[in-house]
């Protein structure tokens, strides 16, 4: 058998490179390149073994391992997890600092190859620089806090376990039904050792993420249920974007009559002015797409897992008998509320419900009540746009603005906080597949980060992030990487002044402002952070905004503009875009104020509108 002797470190990365697939009919490197910040754990090998081939596959210098895992992330969701980047840190707290960009690829489904300096594994000299001793078990070391958050979980105690390893990480992160981050901790002395690999290891591979298809039986029960239904739904999730399920969902849609909401994840299915568009649906949701949700009596939800935000807490379907289709990949989402599970691809599974459902159609009012509660949405947000204002314009008014203004391949992107909700209810999608708004995990300061991997996905499009202060002042290095590479974003700082949209959630369950706006905060000197001086300190052109009519001039010099560009507007801290449905959080039971007391009896009463299992 021929052989190869490389270090682990180097084998892994040649391996890496001979692994590919085909996107748009074009193959190319599955893995497109690699986010690092090195330190004792990967510099001294891993970094050797990547830095001569660099024109195959770049490594991008992150300015925190966190946000440049964000980044990866942000990457594979623009990608529809096709490609894959991979980000290595070193020991210790490089290390833990990705633990939650990888619990945002688990809950978001997304894949994300994390290789991770460790400690030695002969142990001799522990414990080393950034080693953190687990008394009673010698072998656990901070890369075990990975475990809960991936998909794939390894350590490499001996060179030749990545023959095993490594196609088993790939195999899960391209597989629909378990996609997510794969985890290698790659002990200091391990990545340098030697082994006589066999060269079979490293010739080129062609992969491809598989379309499993439903069982017949699924579908049977399926077809019964919708065939039955005067009031259907499709929710479209995340997953119809993975899948490619678009056009297949949409033309089903079409021909069947039913009205289609979306999740957060499958924001961007159809474009707003689609005629069988009925809105955003749940917490961060619209009155158009919620109304029709209280009246349907079949929902067919494909590749969503009906988080809590969809579904408002479980309260926002009220028909009595309402029965539910769940199109997954993933068992475990398709099981969900004992509803009528077909387990497969979106794409294949709609194709073939399509097939056996005959001459169904919907109850041509039915669409009609939907297309008139969303003309009904449109208005009220047309409305925004000629309210007087208070001194500082709302969210609602600067995302109208800039809706209108974008072209159609703009690709908008947030994460945590008050714009999540704000971008949902407000923007309207003119392309598909053109959101992205990070709420699996709903992780601030994903929002900067996130935009720099998404334009390296989406090169040929303005990348345009919408950033809180809050999120801003908590994870904002990368507007320098996006500078420094060359990765152009437009970047929209809305300073409300804290944490404007939990100051909300506070005061609404009947609490005094605490501790979430700035000036409610322990201080001994409130001031504003001048975030247009701070972003031009890492070379991005910026400048401030006051009034909504200077608005569309400064984005057009932010298109125009050959690098980052930054837009910083105040924003009213009480001013929300209305239309949500309930959410249920932990309301006391007990409280010496009577606000509290009310929030809790409407808590009470809400929750009896909960569906339990059914």
């Amino acid at each position: 058998m021929e052989t190869v002797r490389l270090t682990m470190a180097q084998a892994i990365v040649k391996w890496l490179l001979n692994q590919h697939t085909v996107v748009d009919g074009c193959q190319v490197p599955i893995f497109a390149g690699a986010f690092g910040i090195f330190g004792h754990g990967n510099v001294t090998c891993l970094a050797e073994a990547l830095e001569p081939v660099q024109d195959r596959l770049p490594t991008w210098r992150g300015h925190n391992e966190q946000s440049m895992a964000l980044a990866a992330v942000a990457y594979g969701k623009a990608m529809r997890g096709r490609r894959i980047m991979v980000a290595t840190s070193s020991i210790g707290p490089g290390c833990t600092n990705m633990v939650t960009a990888a619990a945002v690829a688990h809950a978001n489904r997304l894949p994300l190859l994390i290789l991770s300096g460790d400690t030695f594994q002969h142990r001799i000299v522990d414990p080393v620089l950034q080693q953190v001793e687990v008394f009673g078990d010698p072998t656990v070391t901070v890369c075990d806090t990975f475990r809960p958050v991936s998909r794939y979980w390894d350590r490499i105690s001996r060179p030749e376990q990545i023959v095993q390893s490594l196609p088993q990480a790939l195999a899960v992160m391209l597989d629909p039904a378990t996609r997510g981050p794969a985890f290698l901790a790659l002990p200091q002395d391990i990545q340098a050792e030697a082994y006589n690999y066999p060269a079979r290891f490293f010739e080129q591979q062609v992969h491809y993420v598989r379309r499993p298809g439903p069982d017949p039986r699924d579908l049977e029960r399926a077809v019964t249920v919708l065939a039955g239904a005067s009031r259907p739904m499709i929710i479209a999730g995340g997953g119809v974007h993975y899948s490619g399920a678009v056009e297949t969902l949409t033309g089903f849609a079409e021909r069947r009559g039913i009205p289609v909401v979306e999740t957060v994840a499958g924001k961007s299915t159809l474009v707003h002015d689609h005629p069988n568009y009925a809105g955003p649906i749940g917490v961060t949701g619209s009155a158009a797409a919620n109304s029709v949700a209280e009246n349907a009596d079949v929902v067919v939800a494909v590749g969503t897992r009906l988080q809590d935000f969809t579904t408002g807490s479980w309260a926002v379907f009220k028909h009595p008998e309402v029965r539910f289709i769940a199109i997954n990949t993933a068992g475990w989402d398709a099981h969900k509320q004992m509803a009528t599970p077909v387990v497969g691809d979106a794409l294949v599974s709609l194709e073939a419900l399509d097939g056996l459902l005959g001459d169904y159609r919907a109850p041509a009012s039915w669409l009609a009540q939907a297309q008139d509660h969303i003309a009904g949405w449109h208005r009220y947000l047309d409305s925004w746009k000629v309210r007087e204002t208070r001194g500082r314009p709302a969210y609602a008014q600067v995302i109208q603005v800039i809706n209108e203004l974008c072209d159609a391949d703009d690709y908008c992107l947030s994460a945590a906080g008050g714009l999540p909700g704000e971008l949902t209810m407000g923007w309207r999608s003119k392309g598909v597949g053109t959101f992205d708004s990070e709420y699996g995990y709903s992780t601030m300061g994903y929002e900067v980060a996130g935009a720099w991997g998404a334009k390296m996905a989406r090169p040929g499009s303005d990348v345009i992030a919408f950033v809180g202060d809050g999120s801003y002042l908590m994870m904002n290095s990368d507007v320098y990487s996006t500078v420094m590479t060359g990765h152009k974003v437009i970047f929209m700082i809305l300073d409300n002044g804290g944490f404007a949209v939990i100051n909300r959630l506070q005061v609404h369950t009947g609490g005094a402002e605490f501790n979430n706006l700035l000036r409610t905060t322990r201080n001994e000197e409130y001031f504003r952070v001048d975030f247009a001086a701070h972003a031009q300190s890492m070379g991005a052109i910026a400048e401030r905004v006051e009034r909504l009519e200077d608005l569309p001039d400064a984005w057009r010099r932010a298109k125009a503009a050959d690098r980052s560009y930054a837009i910083i507007m105040d924003i009213d801290q009480y001013t929300w875009t209305e239309g949500g449905a309930w959410w249920e959080v932990g309301v006391p039971e007990v409280s010496d104020r009577e606000d509290v007391r009310v929030a809790r009896a409407a808590w009470e009463a809400e929750r009896k509108h909960q569906r339990v299992g059914v």
